[in-house]
């Protein structure tokens, strides 16, 4: 076990690094003080999966699945098997009368798609010539489904149910589980409802019920919010809210760059933003709150008030990968510049964003030209707009932070194309148990 000397940081390439944002060596609200490297993989490291209480999977373009323990660090397993890029991973747990397995079910860039046990490292089932670039577990079915070319369904013994040519050219790119056996696949710009059928027979048909057109540019994300919500996120910027039962929207918020006046006059667009700066790479919810990573920024909102609750317009360096909320005012972030970031949500007086030369960034939230409603309005007009505040910086990667994974007390996991996972653990809480275990050690032995 290493242990973090927590400092500053440089920036990396030609990126320069805010100053806003240097936190420094003294950092009392991030329990993450000490760190374990897992090598393994040889090359870059995209998904991580939890498995149980205590193990996950690590999968990434070498075409391993490499299955770790995450209270010591060590490598469990290693699944051999695909000869390119592992391009989804997820777990199928597989009920038995009182016992239950999890499973691993892996799809691959050689076009085919395995079933694994995580338990012995063996390949139990596989499938040829299928290109699928996403995988969706039905467990009121106790099915699953595949995405890619064309959408799957699959019974728990590998055996194709039925399956849909899909009507665009990209493909399907993201899959969640909605109420009465539907499905919301995104593809390109829209988002496509499927209906799962199975008839007295048990046989099994799929059909295409809805095709929610209203977003504008290629769908990045989508996430259920709630058992009657889900939201879906945009390269435009473009967050919608919507019902998962009819499928209408519920809210509509469109991210741009303005500039402020400080005069009554209408506000004045600048040029045209980089997609980057506008694009969602990444939703994640506690049913609460949403938060979207934007560009390199985080945007919180508020599910209930449909308003923006706090947002940070530069949180990293670069493009925010991935996100997660572990309380209502508490977050995490990693991003493309090897960071991996820890946020709090505080009442701080506004303007929440500082500006810089020449240039003052807003975010601006209104409706899109499909939509009516109130017309747009600043962030700064928002009531009880609050500050997303740095509270811990975990530097230890030297590549791109693809995710992270939480343990909760336990630790966090994060995985890089640095071909490293870091396994980050509460300092605190390891020396005690270190402790707790000499003393047993001790008291076995009898030297107490």
């Amino acid at each position: 076990m290493l242990r973090w000397i927590l400092g500053g940081r440089e920036a990396q390439g030609s990126v320069e690094k805010s100053s806003v944002l240097c936190i420094g060596e003294d950092q009392p609200k991030n329990w993450f003080t000490e760190l374990q490297v897992l090598k393994g993989h040889f090359d870059i490291v995209r998904f991580l999966v939890q498995i149980d209480d205590f193990r996950c999977a690590s999968a990434g373009d070498d075409g391993l699945v490499l299955i770790w323990n995450i209270e010591t660090g060590e490598r469990l397993q290693e699944l051999r098997g695909h000869s390119q890029q592992i391009t989804a991973i997820t777990t199928f747990t597989c009920n038995t009368g009182h016992t239950s397995h999890t499973l691993l079910i892996t799809a691959s860039s050689d076009r085919s798609l395995s079933l694994w046990d995580p338990d012995t490292g063996n390949r139990v089932q596989t499938i040829s010539d299928l290109q699928s670039s996403c995988l969706l577990v039905l467990e009121r079915l106790c099915m699953w489904v595949s995405g890619g070319e064309e959408l799957c369904v699959w019974s728990k013994d590998f055996q194709l149910q039925c399956h849909r040519q899909n009507h665009s050219d990209t493909g399907i790119s993201a899959l969640i589980e909605l109420p009465k056996n539907c499905i919301a696949a995104a593809m390109d710009k829209e988002i496509v409802i499927y209906r799962v059928t199975v008839s007295t027979d048990s046989s099994v048909s799929v059909a295409e019920i809805q095709c929610l057109s209203n977003h504008h540019d290629q769908i990045r994300a989508l996430i259920n919010v709630t058992d009657g919500l889900f939201a879906s996120g945009s390269h435009a910027g473009e967050l919608i809210l919507w019902d998962s039962i009819d499928w209408s929207i519920q809210s509509y918020e469109h991210i741009l760059w303005e500039e402020s006046q400080s005069s009554a006059q209408a506000e004045i667009r600048l040029g045209a933003p980089k997609p980057s700066e506008m694009s969602i790479q990444h939703l994640s919810t506690n049913g609460k709150l949403i938060l979207a990573a934007v560009g390199s920024g985080l945007y919180v909102y508020s599910v209930l008030t449909k308003t923006v609750v706090a947002y940070r317009k530069v949180a990293h360096d670069s493009n925010v990968l991935h996100t997660m909320l572990l309380s209502d005012n508490k977050l995490i972030s990693c991003s493309e510049d090897g960071s991996v970031r820890m946020w709090e949500i505080q009442d701080l007086p506004l303007p929440a964003e500082p500006a810089s030369s020449g240039f003052f960034g807003m975010w601006t939230f209104g409706r899109s030209n499909k939509q009516t409603g109130p017309p747009s309005k600043k962030v700064m007009d928002v009531p009880n707009i609050r500050m997303l505040e740095l509270t811990g910086d975990l530097i230890g990667h030297s590549g791109a932070v693809q995710m992270f994974l939480s343990f909760k007390e336990k630790g966090l996991v994060t995985c890089s194309t640095d071909h490293l996972l870091i396994l980050w653990k509460d300092g605190e809480r390891q020396s005690q148990l270190r402790s707790l275990a000499l003393f047993q050690k001790l008291e076995e032995n009898g030297g107490l």
